[in-house]
């Protein structure tokens, strides 16, 4: 009998023994899945520095690019040629001062363009699945990890989503209210940039026509000056005056084009994150979520 509990205690001892080494490793999980959000959340920030450098970087070769392609060519002084060679030449013809300004406009206009097309791509979210992985969670009255699931996705419906969950204990009012204000502010980040999209299509054509109205001023004071109101007096004048027009019209309809394209992906992201909102409100009145 004796011996046998001296086994039991020697078996109990070792089962001990074992099970707290299952909880240092369970707590070692723990800490090493912390540690993982840590870096992922660090991640998705260096990302989105990457991409504004990457976005500066572009624009600043584009810049260093066009502004080679134009010494080559002033100092190749070749003859005129077609398709982007023609457009090139065109370009250094006209008043170097409306030129430059319009080619600024370009650049910055482009420059905000790339970077609200790569955001509002970044910020596109399958809302199906998110739903359903957020149903899923709080079927299985994990709110935690509904939240955990709704942080870890990237974009504006996800960010609205989240601040209604965690208003859920408070009722429907608070959610509602909760959804509007964040859903508000999420607004104002996708339309970031968009004002100065629309100053540059506003101010590239003017630059032009002022460029136009410039040079027809100086072709008729060469006619004052010569008295003689001969082709050959006023035609470098008035083609000069010309092409500062055609390249401020050239740089507006790139630019709104891209701009009509970016409003048209916020309109599609807004769409899907008031339809999220609403079934989002059903799932949490389906497993029971809404306070009173």
């Amino acid at each position: 009998m004796t011996c046998i509990l001296f086994h039991c205690k020697k078996y109990i001892k070792r089962l001990l023994k074992k099970c707290q080494c299952l909880c240092t490793t369970l707590h070692n999980i723990y800490n090493f899945s912390v540690s993982l959000k840590v870096n992922f959340n660090i991640l998705t920030e260096n990302i989105q520095i990457m991409r504004k450098l990457f976005v500066l970087f572009g624009v600043f070769v584009f810049a260093s690019f066009f502004g080679a392609i134009e010494s080559v060519a002033q100092a190749a002084a070749v003859e005129p040629g077609t398709g982007f060679q023609g457009l090139k030449e065109k370009f250094i013809e006209g008043d170097w001062f409306f030129m430059s300004f319009v080619l600024v406009c370009l650049i910055l206009g482009l420059a905000f363009c790339i970077e609200r097309i790569i955001t509002l791509n970044i910020a596109t979210t399958n809302t199906d699945k998110l739903l359903a992985k957020v149903d899923e969670r709080l079927a299985e009255n994990d709110m935690e990890g509904a939240m955990e699931t709704l942080r870890s996705t990237p974009g504006p419906t996800a960010s609205v989503l989240l601040e209604g969950l965690k208003n859920s204990h408070k009722g429907p009012v608070a959610v509602e209210k909760a959804i509007v204000s964040n859903g508000s502010v999420q607004m104002g980040l996708l339309e970031k940039g968009l004002v100065w999209i629309s100053l540059f299509i506003a101010i590239a054509p003017m630059l032009g026509f002022m460029g136009t109205v410039i040079g027809m001023i100086e072709a008729f004071n060469r006619i004052e000056a010569v008295g003689d109101l001969s082709p050959s007096v006023v035609a470098g004048g008035i083609k000069v005056a010309l092409l500062t027009t055609v390249f401020g019209l050239v740089v507006a309809i790139i630019l709104q084009i891209l701009y009509n394209y970016i409003v048209s992906k916020i309109d599609g992201i807004v769409n899907k994150m008031e339809d999220a909102t609403i079934g989002f409100v059903d799932i949490l009145e389906r497993n029971n979520k809404l306070g009173a």
